[in-house]
């Protein structure tokens, strides 16, 4: 926690629309935010992502409608819940008949079930910005021993300028249960707005989640969003991130894991240009023995565009027989793009399999001869190997109209096939 210096938080808050009826979730946020402050670079979690000229201006809550066929996935058959600027509409929005889901509003999400679950973690500012006054969210339940019959599409959209859009999310994955939810963030007319995002869950024991996110939204706004899912034992979860759109993207992922033999996956393909600045920062908590991790994520930076990774994993002292794999790997495409790498491993656990690594580089000159050699173009070669480079990412995305639509967004804005 930062202790405030001035009422900056307080000042950024002031026109935001408080509701008449605050849960005890709103109260604390919004108590909490008295004693906050910013961060700056001299936060080491905020080392090398400044946000002090996002948080200077004035963001306004407006409703708004958008033409959502823009953004339908073709032949994702889910449930759509449609969030315009944080706000929930249900006139866009379809829920399909399912007996192992319910989806409701996030404001009847059991509080004492929810504090208890989050007890003694940690928030950011942005967090509790979102807590205090978010305006639309959903509380998605996957019933005991059920699976879901469609995937959960929560589609978000920004539409206006200077918008900060609030909304919260919370999925519980209840004991055996399987489901899988695709977040996808867009924008239109979107200049200096802000896409502020909570995203929290519970996999209960023996269930499977699996997340697919697309981040997707101009290059005139901010977008900050923070997670955090608890597993219990047996349990198995998947989050995979694309990333290649906003200009400053930050996304704050934490994984708790509060019993044996879980299986913890994080994946993220990240690409910049022009100017963006795309940072991840994971953690994986490891609290009880018998577990396995897999964490790759793999940024294209070209332009002036900045990338950052950092991901944590702890390893507990009564966690033993942990195996957990870490790597960021990153290609540079022009002289002017640079990329922050920190993969760190804190294990106070002595019967651990452990590895972590990071590379940044430029495109095998010799490759792309080889290629120029057998007749294709130079442009054709660097896209051939870009497309190998971040191609695993991508495949560890399962669902075929979602690949489909991923493949299409990457061939309309880079001109790349995969």
């Amino acid at each position: 926690m930062e202790l405030v210096v001035d009422n900056k938080v307080l000042e950024f808050v002031a026109d935001f629309k408080k509701p008449e009826e605050g849960s005890e979730v709103r109260k604390q946020a919004m108590a909490a935010l008295n004693g906050m402050d910013f961060p700056t670079t001299r936060i080491e979690e905020w080392k090398y992502t400044r946000v002090a000229k996002y948080v200077k201006r004035k963001y306004k809550q407006v409703q708004a409608t958008a033409n959502v066929e823009n953004y339908k996935i073709a032949d994702l058959n889910a449930h759509q819940l449609v969030f315009v600027n944080g706000y929930y509409d249900e006139s866009l929005s379809t829920i399909l008949e399912d007996d192992a889901v319910e989806i409701q509003n996030i404001d009847t999400l059991d509080e004492a079930y929810y504090s208890d679950l989050v007890d003694g973690t940690e928030e950011n500012v942005f967090s509790l910005i979102n807590k205090a006054y978010q305006t639309g969210g959903v509380s998605i339940q996957i019933k005991k021993n059920k699976k879901a019959n469609h995937p959960i599409h929560l589609l978000h959209i920004v539409n206006g300028e200077e918008v900060i859009a609030n909304a919260r999310h919370f999925v519980h994955a209840e004991n055996g249960s399987k489901a899988e939810i695709v977040a996808t963030f867009h924008s239109e007319n979107s200049e200096n707005s802000f896409s502020n995002i909570v995203f929290e869950g519970h996999v209960e024991t023996n269930a499977s989640l699996t997340i697919n996110k697309m981040q997707t939204e101009a290059k005139n706004m901010l977008h900050i969003s923070n997670e955090l899912f608890v597993q219990d034992e047996s349990s198995n979860f998947l989050i995979n991130t694309i990333t290649t759109g906003s200009l400053l993207t930050r996304n704050g992922l934490n994984v708790i894991v509060e019993g044996e033999n879980c299986h913890t996956e994080m994946n993220g393909a990240y690409l910049g240009t022009e100017k963006q600045h795309l940072d991840n920062h994971t953690l994986i908590d490891q609290l009880y023995s018998n577990c396995t991790s897999s964490e790759s994520y793999q940024g294209v930076m070209d332009g002036k565009s900045v990338g950052v990774f950092n991901g944590k994993v702890i390893v507990r002292q009564d966690a033993q027989k942990i195996e957990a794999y870490q790597s960021n790997r990153n290609i540079l495409l022009s002289k002017k793009a640079s990329v922050n790498s920190k993969p760190e491993l804190e294990i106070y656990a002595d019967d651990v399999r452990c590895s972590h690594g990071s590379t940044i580089g430029e495109l095998d000159p010799e490759a792309i001869y080889y290629l120029r050699s057998r007749g294709i173009s130079e442009e054709s070669a660097k896209q051939l190997l870009v497309a190998g480079f971040i191609g695993g990412v991508l495949d560890k995305v399962e669902n075929e109209a979602l690949r489909a639509n991923i493949d299409d967004l990457f061939l309309k804005d880079f001109g790349w096939k995969f």
